[in-house]
């Protein structure tokens, strides 16, 4: 019985309003009143009111009164190297992290010393030593738990570590597990002007969530999950290191594969559970887009107030890739409506990956 007996999430503490945002990468990405105007409604139909940037505590980064994100000097300026990007990584992943993962041991009511397994999720940076050895000083663990690391998985990233915590938890009755989401987008902000980039710099942003899990009756139960790789969609959605920065591709087929796809393996997997689509209650739905949001309320037939907490979350964040499901699953939790079981949780992420898990009370 894999109990999630604590949940937090820790973002910036400074946002910045989608308008700022967009008046920022006009300086990046705009060299006319044309193309201006084409930013300013790619940007208002993110539906993102303000995003969790942690650039916007400071102007710059590393010495004093260096932008981190300077001015681009020609066309062919693009920006800080991946080198210089890891530095800011490391450090940001570093406190949201801690911060996360702190609310949750205290929501847990546990001592950070009964943790017995570290399992860190990220896709946007790269370090070692990690933001997992940095919990285990700050927190501080054990010196002997285990730790594993789920990296560059995309967006669907927590879906694979909640697995992995079950797997161990099956394999260890008496584990207690700390599971950590930490990703830092802003760094992988693009000077370029192609479609990708401007949707990219658009979305993304940067948060932090923490589970404690446990076997034993907790607030949410983790029963099961499927993973399904749509065929032949390699490049509909990617996540590649480059020399400036990480760059993402999203084909616009995207939406359209999900409602195709979607809910023909979906009904399926819940068959085997005796449950059917309308028997969910609860729908925690990774927001890696307005219209990706669409697709799953069109394709599984959803009320609008099913996927309600999974907009708020991209209004108020933004898109923070693996650790965002789980936002929208403490603001299922402390929100308006209690949390009603059964519940799926669903992720989109490279492949396409389709991930789900369904949890229950």
């Amino acid at each position: 019985m894999a109990g999630i007996i604590g949940l937090a999430t820790a973002s910036s503490k400074h946002t910045i309003s989608q308008g700022e945002s967009c008046s920022h990468a006009m300086k990046f990405s705009c060299s006319s009143e044309r193309e201006k105007l084409v930013l300013e409604r790619l940007y208002r139909r993110t539906e993102i009111e303000q995003r969790s940037i942690v650039f916007a505590e400071r102007e710059s980064f590393g010495r004093a009164g260096v932008k981190f994100f300077p001015d681009p000097v020609d066309a062919s300026d693009k920006g800080p190297s991946t080198a210089q990007r890891m530095v800011a990584y490391n450090e940001f992943a570093n406190r949201l992290s801690v911060a996360a993962s702190r609310q949750a041991i205290a929501k847990a009511e546990i001592k950070s010393s009964e943790i017995t397994h570290l399992i860190t999720v990220s896709c946007t940076g790269f370090a070692a030593p990690g933001f997992d050895l940095h919990l285990m000083t700050k927190l501080p663990l054990d010196r002997q738990t285990f730790r594993t690391n789920i990296g560059f998985m995309g967006c669907h990233g927590t879906m694979n570590a909640l697995r992995v915590a079950q797997g161990f938890l099956s394999a260890n009755p008496e584990a207690v597990i700390l599971l950590c989401a930490a990703e830092i987008c802003s760094i992988h902000f693009q000077y370029g002007r192609t479609p990708d980039d401007l949707v990219a710099n658009s979305l993304f942003a940067d948060g932090s969530a923490a589970i404690v899990m446990r076997n034993e009756p907790g607030v949410i139960i983790y029963h099961d999950s499927i993973s399904y790789v749509v065929a032949g969609s390699d490049e509909a959605m990617s996540w590649r290191v480059g020399d400036n920065g990480f760059t993402m591709s999203l084909s616009p087929e995207v939406p359209r594969l999900i409602e195709q796809h979607l809910p023909p393996f979906l009904e399926s997997w819940l068959a085997k559970h005796g449950l059917k689509i309308c028997d969910i209650h609860s729908w925690a739905i990774h927001p890696g887009g307005p219209r990706i949001l669409d697709a799953v309320e069109t394709s599984l037939r959803l009320a609008p107030d099913a996927v309600a907490e999974s907009r708020e979350v991209l209004s108020e964040f933004g898109n923070m890739s693996s650790p965002t499901v789980l936002f929208v699953l403490e603001k299922i939790l402390t929100g308006r409506k209690s949390l009603q079981f059964p519940c799926v949780a669903l992720a989109f992420g490279p492949g396409l990956t389709i991930e789900a898990a369904l949890l229950m009370s």
